[in-house]
């Protein structure tokens, strides 16, 4: 009963903020999506969204930017076959709603196409993985300026060393719609935050930087002192580690990866292969592979749009379906893709809840939501007491992957030599240079420590932006080419 009235609740503010303004209607609904089936087409949907938000930053001591934007409008797409007609409008009355939709259709043949339009009766089924709230009026503006000042104090207080400081504070308040042509009506009231803060320390003449930072789908007050000292803590210890860092090795090496953030190795160097599009179009080094092995025994990967509160989770994806938790590869198989409506159909599968989109004005595709490999058997300290001679990787910065070969770089931000069993002494310019398969094969001890990132991914695909969540355990992997400043 709870879960179909927060279900009905978010339906409720939606048609408040995405209808009513504008004098829309269920049957305005209705009848766009019937002037899309006047020509034969297979599926046609409409996209509502209304996001508020806004940013702080605070530097050398000032909050000196704000920002404010309010965003809405609506996007009308139409599937027939594997071609889509897409039109969207930032005006929500009847009449731009229609335009959409004529403009649409004309992607179908000749002839009546069937549509099933009951959109007041039917609501997908969703989970309730964050409460319906404005994260933008959980603090009073001057709150928020005092929440940045807060963890500035705190950085410096925090090490001598500390330079510099820049936070920002991020909130989004983001509303959607989905009503769909097979008669579905969802909507979803999405709440984040995000606090990021970066140092500059320096010593001797020398200057390093450290980033953290973390958030949710929750409102501001997740951002406790407890939290924002976490922040301090790691950002500092970065920095701090770097600017005693030699410069690191290069060469073929055993590498190991630490739990958390380092899983951005593992959405990017297989997530992205294992969405449903790349698959579809055999450009993936994944395609074909379901029932093969692609990595190491032991290596269960999942991407899990259902953890609660977590950055990458939906109570439903943009296209109206509930998320769920994927199994992409289970000890070492390829058990399946990650798929949207419009893939999954013509793959001949069922959508997996990760139809994703960065807007009303952007289309869905296969996006990664939280992904993560499962926990094993090993002791971290274990793991690192068994190499001899190589690589521990803490931290990641950027990185590049190419899906149709799979190969990747990616930079470390924290990284030390391990000599004997022992973790010596901090390397910096670290590179991990790999092929994503050939990597998963390459893992021959997995930690019991799984963990998941704080809250700060964001993922890029095709020019859209999606947040995300990613995790992993320790992990070492064998023969790894490291490249370095050191040889």
């Amino acid at each position: 009963m709870r879960r179909m009235n927060i279900a009905e609740n978010s339906l409720t503010i939606a048609k408040s903020l995405l209808l009513d303004p504008w004098g829309l209607s269920e049957n305005d609904m209705a009848r766009a999506l019937a002037e899309i089936f006047n020509r034969r087409v297979d599926y046609a949907d409409l996209y509502f969204q209304y996001t508020r938000s806004e940013s702080w930053s605070l530097e050398e001591g000032i909050v000196k930017t704000g920002s404010f934007a309010i965003d809405q409008g609506v996007g009308v797409r139409a599937l027939s076959g594997d071609r889509t007609a897409f039109a969207y409008s930032e005006t929500l009355d009847p009449a731009a709603l229609l335009s959409a939709a004529r403009a649409v259709k004309g992607i179908g043949g000749r002839g009546q196409g069937r549509v099933r339009i009951a959109p007041a009766d039917h609501d997908a089924a969703q989970h309730v993985l964050y409460p319906a709230l404005d994260p933008l009026a959980s603090l009073p503006a001057p709150d928020k300026v005092a929440l940045l000042e807060r963890v500035e104090a705190m950085a410096r207080r925090s090490d001598p060393r500390v330079i510099q400081v820049m936070a920002s504070l991020g909130a989004e308040y983001d509303v959607i719609m989905v009503a769909g042509s097979d008669g579905r009506l969802a909507a979803d009231v999405r709440p984040l935050v995000r606090l990021s803060l970066t140092v500059i320390l320096e010593s001797q003449g020398r200057r390093e930087i450290g980033t953290a930072g973390g958030g949710g789908r929750t409102d501001l007050s997740y951002f406790t002192d407890d939290i924002l000292r976490s922040y301090v803590e790691r950002a500092v210890h970065e920095a701090g580690v770097n600017l005693e860092a030699r410069p690191a090795p290069a060469g073929e090496m055993t590498v190991v990866l630490g739990s958390g953030w380092p899983g951005i190795l593992l959405h990017e160097a297989v997530g992205h292969g294992l969405e449903g599009d790349f698959n579809r179009k055999g450009s993936s080094i994944f395609s074909g592979q379901i029932g093969q092995r692609v990595a190491s025994p032991g290596v269960t990967v999942v991407d899990d749009g259902t953890l609660e509160g977590r950055r990458g989770s939906l109570n439903i994806d943009d296209e109206g379906h509930a998320t769920q938790r994927t199994v992409l590869i289970e000890d070492g198989i390829l058990k399946g893709y990650m798929q949207d409506s419009l893939n999954a159909r013509l793959m001949k599968t069922a959508p997996t809840g990760n139809g994703r989109r960065e807007s009303f004005a952007h289309l869905p595709m296969p996006r990664m939501t939280n992904t993560y490999m499962l926990a094993g058997q090993h002791d971290p300290a274990e793991i690192i007491a068994s190499v001899r001679d190589g690589l521990y990787a803490v931290n990641f910065g950027g990185g590049q992957v190419d899906i149709t070969s799979g190969k990747f770089v990616f930079s470390a931000s924290e990284a030390y030599r391990i000599e004997n069993g022992r973790i010596t002494y901090p390397v910096k310019g670290a590179t991990l240079i790999g092929n994503g398969p050939d990597a998963m094969n390459r893992i021959s001890m997995i930690g019991h420590d799984m963990q998941l990132d704080s809250g700060v991914g964001t993922c890029g695909k095709e020019g859209q932006s999606v947040p995300v969540g990613v995790g992993m355990p320790t992990v070492r992997m064998e023969g790894l080419t490291v490249g370095g400043t050191n040889a």
